[in-house]
Formats: C-alpha cells, sequence, structure tokens
C-alpha cells in the first residue's frame, strides 16, 4: 500500500516492509482499515484551511473509534495506547512500521 504524506512524497506502509526492528510483522485487515482511516482523517485535517464548506470530522473519528473497539487483546500495547490516547498520528506511524519516529509523550509513553 502506498499513499503521499504532506510533503507529498510517495511513502509505503508497514504492509510493505519490515518493521523498526527488522522482523517482518503481518498486519491485520483490521489494521490496514486503521491505518486507511487515520490516512482520511489526516488528509481532511489537511483541506480545512481551502475547503469551504469545511470537511465533518465526527465521521471519521467515529469510525477510528469503531475500529479500536474491533481490535483483539493480542493487539501490541502500543497501536492500544495511542488509538485510545487518540495519539492518531503515532499509530499512524506505528502501523507503518515508523514508530522509532515517535515522540515521548505528557504521559511518558512513546
Amino acid at each position: 500500500m502506498q499513499f503521499r504524506d504532506r510533503s507529498g512524497a510517495v511513502q509505503r506502509s508497514r504492509l510493505d516492509f519490515c518493521s523498526d526492528n527488522g522482523m517482518l510483522r503481518s498486519v491485520t485487515e483490521l489494521e490496514t482499515e486503521i491505518l486507511e482511516a487515520l490516512i482520511a482523517l489526516e488528509e481532511a485535517v489537511a483541506s480545512m484551511p481551502v475547503s469551504n464548506p469545511k470537511p465533518d470530522l465526527r465521521p471519521l473519528f467515529s469510525r477510528l473509534d469503531l475500529l479500536t473497539l474491533r481490535l483483539p487483546k493480542s493487539t501490541s500495547p502500543d497501536l492500544l495506547h495511542y488509538l485510545h490516547k487518540k495519539s492518531y498520528l503515532k499509530a499512524r506511524l506505528y502501523l507503518q512500521g515508523r514508530d522509532s519516529e515517535n515522540q515521548v509523550g505528557n504521559c511518558g509513553h512513546v
């Protein structure tokens, strides 16, 4: 899966390469849906300065909440933490295999 980041550069998701630690990790269909929803949210937010009318973000947040509730207990604690705390950029980076780029948050968690 490929997408364009904020700078317009083509990026690959975790589906296409190894995770930060160099280990291959299978990505579930649900995680793929979450990644797609996170990217859609970022794109909607980025369009706000030039959109008229402004996009309604509530359905995007609702979709992320519903997808998060469907995650199994075996889901990475880091991903669950990011999604429950609404740290959507961190969740996206995690799902793209770029968790090492995440900064430590106010809660002390990366």
